[in-house]
């Protein structure tokens, strides 16, 4: 399995959006079309790159969004014009638990180094334990944890914010 980025094509958004739809959503993540929608058009910008995992077909992937077009809460933490933010990180379930979301995390990380970003951002829901297993293994430390009622709907409804430095 290849983890790397490069320039994806029409086919590329389509099964990236089929994949995050079909294994995305769940009780702890917070997915909209909008928010897809928004990922795409910055990747297309080149306000922010897709990490992907694949073979013969795109399995998973991280969006990584650099600097300005970074979410507004990264802000309180950081200058955005050193500061990068991981966005959807997705896995299909037939290649879940063999340490692919890691790889996409790492790889993320190391392209942000590589453009100049001193940090890298990711949050995930407190209860989230699979996602906090995976963010710990890539390096990612916890900076914040804060009541999200609008983006959280279940347990803690808490959002925790992680950073790792390139």
């Amino acid at each position: 399995m290849k983890v790397h980025s490069r320039k994806l094509n029409d086919v590329d958004f389509k099964d990236m959006r089929a994949l995050l739809l079909e294994e995305g959503p769940n009780e702890w993540n917070y997915l909209t079309h909008e928010s897809i929608d928004h990922q795409f058009s910055l990747i297309k910008e080149e306000k922010a790159i897709a990490v992907l995992a694949e073979g013969d077909r795109i399995v998973g992937f991280s969006v990584l969004i650099f600097r300005g077009a970074c979410s507004g809460k990264v802000e309180k933490y950081s200058l955005l014009a050193q500061t990068a933010y991981i966005n959807d990180v997705v896995v299909s379930a037939r290649h879940s638990g063999k340490g692919l979301g890691c790889d996409l995390l790492l790889e993320a990380v190391s392209l942000a180094s590589r453009d100049g970003c001193d940090s890298v951002y990711i949050e995930r829901h407190e209860d989230n334990v699979a996602s906090a297993g995976m963010m710990r293994k890539a390096g990612f430390e916890i900076v914040d944890t804060f009541h999200d009622p609008k983006k959280r709907s279940s347990g803690s409804r808490n959002t925790v914010m992680l950073c790792k430095k390139t």
